[in-house]
């Protein structure tokens, strides 16, 4: 390691300035810019910018801080309790290209430009993931009226990196950013797959058959409280992983061993059941994949079909359909604090079906569709485990480059 250096991280960055609306009035010395926040982070990694806001911004606010390829975006506000600030965003090239014009960042986001000559970006970029995985942004974190907010100066000024040279930290960046590549590239086939399942749905011209959920399927309500929330362990499914279809753990949490049995007393999910929301967020579902322990979480239910002529994955998208979402708003219960579904009364509501003879066929379709969609799941979780096993260790130089490729090569 005789050619690695520590600086402090302030040492690195040649330009940073905090973002800031400006926002203005369509007049003239006014200009459009798509603005990225620190809240739309994990939206434009997934390359889902139509939230992203256009806003008009004053010229002298907003070309000092138009964004090129390399930048990076380092969040100053937000935060949890379980998630410190500090997450960051590499503006690449192909983030630019999701806009179709210049991009700023807004307040609660600072903009970064690393000085080339010391360091490459996208190392940096890895090296702020690393920083924010550790734990060590907590370090840097404050409450200032009831928002957590970033020290950001206190920290560029205070933090020491190591640095190798920088053929090494390109040789870094390029594993490191394949393995993301290859993880965004899976998410694109799920988003292709999914969307292929539906269309195969609706191709198959349901015409108005319709029989009972309670004919079709068992239901089965959730727990109504939420378990001590662990590192590791079984899943505590959260309702916030229902994504249309697919079932996004890193939105839900783990409990214990020990407190497993507890929480999966009224069913365990297995796989192929429908699984819902009869609180918030209703008409989203997602089918449970295969490989998984896991318990209902709060505000959660699920159908499980009674016969294999009517598969998991087809219910998932009858339940998904136009039509029975409108039996959803339809049936809502309108409360004081929040709307629901009347669970009781939902074994009789009537959902709609291809004919006797199709079901089987659909069925199997869908079924392979969504096992791919289960495959990619699974081989970014462990593409995922494997970047962050080895990024502190790359960041390091505790592990050669050459060795992680290995490492890399035995997975894929």
């Amino acid at each position: 390691m005789e050619d690695w250096k520590v600086y402090k991280f302030c040492q690195l960055v040649s330009e940073s300035k905090d973002g800031d609306w400006g926002v203005g009035e369509l007049t003239g010395g006014f200009v459009p810019f798509h603005v990225i926040r620190g809240t739309d982070f994990e939206a434009v990694r997934r390359a889902d910018v139509s939230d992203v806001p256009l806003r008009y911004l004053s010229e002298k606010t907003a070309w000092r801080r138009v964004l090129r390829s390399g930048d990076i975006l380092l969040e100053t506000a937000g935060g949890s309790r379980n998630r410190p600030t500090g997450r960051s965003l590499l503006v690449s090239q192909r983030v630019l290209n999701l806009f179709s014009g210049e991009v700023t960042c807004a307040s609660f986001a600072r903009f970064l430009r690393v000085d080339s000559a010391i360091a490459d970006p996208r190392f940096i970029y890895w090296l702020l993931q690393n920083l924010h995985l550790s734990g060590a942004m907590w370090n840097h974190q404050v409450q200032h009226t009831g928002v957590a907010r970033f020290q950001y100066t206190r920290f560029a000024e205070t933090q020491d990196v190591l640095l190798p040279s920088l053929g090494a930290q390109q040789a870094i960046a390029d594993l490191l950013g394949a393995l993301d590549e290859k993880i965004a590239l899976n998410e694109q086939i799920r988003e292709t797959t999914l969307s292929l399942a539906e269309a195969c749905y609706e191709a198959a011209g349901i015409s108005g058959e319709s029989g009972l959920i309670g004919d079709l399927a068992e239901l089965f309500d959730g727990p109504h409280a939420t378990p001590q929330k662990t590192e590791s362990g079984p899943w505590f499914l959260s309702i916030s992983s229902l994504k249309n279809g697919y079932l996004d753990l890193s939105e839900s949490a783990h409990l214990s061993e020990e407190d497993f049995p507890r929480w999966t007393r009224r069913v365990q999910p297995r796989a192929g059941d429908v699984l819902f929301s009869y609180e918030t967020r209703l008409g989203d579902a997602a089918l449970m994949p295969s490989g998984i322990r896991g318990s209902l979480g709060r505000r959660m239910a699920l159908l499980r079909s009674k016969s294999a002529a009517v598969s998991g994955s087809l219910l998932l998208h009858a339940y998904l359909s136009p039509a029975f979402q409108e039996e959803i708003k339809r049936r809502t219960v309108h409360g004081a604090t929040v709307d629901r579904l009347p669970l009781k009364e939902m074994p009789g509501w009537r959902i709609s079906l291809p004919a006797q003879g199709e079901r089987e066929r659909l069925s199997a379709k869908l079924d392979a569709l969504h096992a791919s969609v289960t495959h990619a799941a699974n081989e970014n979780r462990t593409l995922a485990d494997l970047r962050d096993t080895l990024l502190p260790q790359l960041l390091s130089g505790k592990l050669r480059v050459k060795d992680a490729v290995h490492a890399v090569e035995e997975v894929a």
